[in-house]
């Protein structure tokens, strides 16, 4: 678990607008949570080609000992929500920054 007690706040300068650096942290956890997904996806097409090559082996006899493969669709689903819901926010925050 990361700690951020130690981290300094961020504050808006007469540079920097609060609403872009709320953006690029937004940004960055979308980035975050692309990046696990693509991890999840490579260890899912690992585990099938794994599966798939022992099935081929020779064996007449498949055992499955412990399909994890719902467990990784299941993470990739709330990943995906939770992307949904950045993406909103940072829509939203986009939208609120506009001149009415």
């Amino acid at each position: 678990m990361l700690n951020f007690a130690g981290t300094a706040p961020l504050v808006a300068t007469p540079t920097t607008d609060s609403r872009q650096l709320i953006a690029a942290d937004l940004r960055s956890l979308i980035a975050r949570i692309d990046i696990s997904l693509r991890l999840i996806d490579a260890v899912m097409a690992e585990e099938d080609a794994a599966g798939h090559a022992s099935a081929i082996a020779g064996s007449n006899e498949i055992f499955v000992l412990d399909d994890v493969t719902p467990r990784y669709a299941a993470a990739g689903a709330t990943l995906i929500a939770c992307r949904a819901g950045l993406d909103h926010a940072l829509q939203q925050l986009s939208e609120s920054g506009r001149p009415a």
